[in-house]
């Protein structure tokens, strides 16, 4: 059984990476039809808050992303008490007493010389008397985990293939602050394994964290789930910007955006697949695959999210859509305004059209000659509209511009818009003579 997380902090809004880190899990756990597990990493009490948390519910949902269970890190703590109570019997654990300053000091010194800022285990030659005076000073400890240097950690990544890494060459990493609160390593470890995750699937920022979890899992006595690093989201001109980075459903809803079209970009998005505007999750499921993701940094582009969910909605069909139309707005209505607008709020505004008012224009006299020509030549069959150019066309000698552009700005108030063949019979006769005899006036 594949089992699959989503861990998001509830310290602010899904953003656009979050959302994608979310629907990948999704899929991979949907292809095996097994479980993907919402987990809520809330350790941070002073930054976690419960709007977020329920923002972040109504997000996925609202992206048709559900989940198998949810599960509250806040409401684990024992657990990560007592692995750690383990660790540190087993001398994986130790206390350290420098302070950010001191630790940044050092980072600079190794950097000055050429060297990586790698943690020198300063604390662990510390005696028993020297931590008991610095206890006694009031100086708290923080806690580092003591990776083990005998021996490389490998994995074979899902992504990124043989992954591997020196531990003398990595820092033993802070997983309890000085206050007691906990980082980000140990919890996740500890709900790894205890859920049962089989298959972490994250950014590639997170490498290196992956690196030294394996030798938690190992110290635990767990073996370690599978895991995978995508390459993260890029702006089209580079380091993916404030603005885009933070954008997020909210956002998305506001502007109008389909949650079909976000899954549709962002199920592709970094894989050899074309982004293609498929409103089908099963035909983005059975195509979903962790080969075809690539090593290069995937490029978000908004015009090509905006692009995707024009596509979306010129798909939709009326009965989908039907309760977010306007008030007496048929099929036949939506099938006339649906291509000529990029998202469903659009769609009031050619509505218009139909109920009016409409804007009025200014004709030159030929063109109200014209029009009012029109007016007593229009007939009301199963084609009015191509009748009424036909006649038109005969009895005028126009065509092309000339014939169709007058009537158009009559009828509409507009120069363009969604075809007259399928607006007409929905402005309807009465209304239609109306308006071309106000234009011959």
């Amino acid at each position: 059984m594949t089992t699959t997380r989503f861990a998001p902090s509830p310290t602010g809004r899904l953003h656009v990476g979050n959302i994608r880190t979310a629907l990948h899990n999704w899929m991979l756990a949907q292809e095996q039809g097994d479980a993907f597990l919402l987990r809520i990493d809330d350790t941070d009490a002073a930054r976690s808050k419960e709007e977020y948390v329920e923002a972040i519910r109504e997000d996925l949902t609202w992206l048709g992303i559900g989940w198998t269970r949810e599960e509250r890190q806040s409401a684990r703590l024992d657990r990560y008490e007592a692995a750690f109570d383990r660790l540190r019997e087993a001398g994986r654990i130790y206390p350290a007493y420098e302070t950010q300053q001191e630790l940044e000091l050092k980072r600079k010194v190794l950097l000055g010389r050429g060297l990586p800022p790698i943690y020198d285990r300063a604390a662990l030659s510390l005696t028993e008397e020297e931590r008991a005076a610095k206890d006694a000073e009031g100086i708290a400890s923080h806690w580092r985990f003591k990776l083990d240097h005998d021996e490389a950690i490998a994995w074979e990544d899902g992504v990124r293939g043989k992954a591997q890494f020196d531990p003398a060459q990595l820092s033993d990493p802070v997983i309890r602050r000085a206050d007691g609160s906990w980082l980000y390593m140990l919890p996740s470890t500890v709900d790894d394994i205890e859920m049962g995750v089989t298959q972490v699937l994250r950014g590639e920022d997170h490498v290196s964290n992956t690196a030294v979890q394996i030798q938690m899992f190992s110290a635990l006595g767990a073996a370690p789930p599978a895991f995978a690093h995508e390459a993260l989201l890029m702006g089209k001109e580079g380091k993916l910007s404030k603005r885009l980075g933070s954008l997020g459903c909210d956002a998305f809803r506001e502007r109008g955006i389909e949650p079909e079209a976000i899954v549709a970009l962002l199920a592709r998005l970094g894989t050899s697949l074309p982004v293609e505007p498929i409103a089908d999750r099963d035909a983005l499921l059975t195509t979903f695959d962790l080969s075809t993701f690539g090593r290069a940094p995937a490029k978000f582009d908004d015009a090509e999210l905006e692009r995707v969910n024009t596509a979306i909605v010129h798909q939709m069909a009326f009965a989908a859509i039907k309760d977010r139309l306007p008030e007496g707005m048929d099929e036949a209505g939506w099938h006339a305004v649906r291509p000529n607008v990029s998202t469903v709020a659009e769609v009031s505004e050619w509505w218009r059209l139909v109920t009016g008012p409409i804007e009025a224009v200014e004709f030159a006299p030929e063109d109200k000659a014209y029009l009012s020509e029109a007016v007593t030549t229009l007939e009301w069959g199963e084609d009015p509209w191509g009748a009424l150019t036909s006649a038109l066309k005969v009895s005028t000698g126009r065509k092309g511009k000339a014939l169709f552009l007058p009537l158009r700005q009559a009828l509409t108030g507009m120069n363009h818009g969604p075809d007259m063949g399928e607006l007409l019979p929905l402005i309807g006769k009465e209304a239609a003579k109306a308006r071309l005899q106000r234009a011959a006036q």
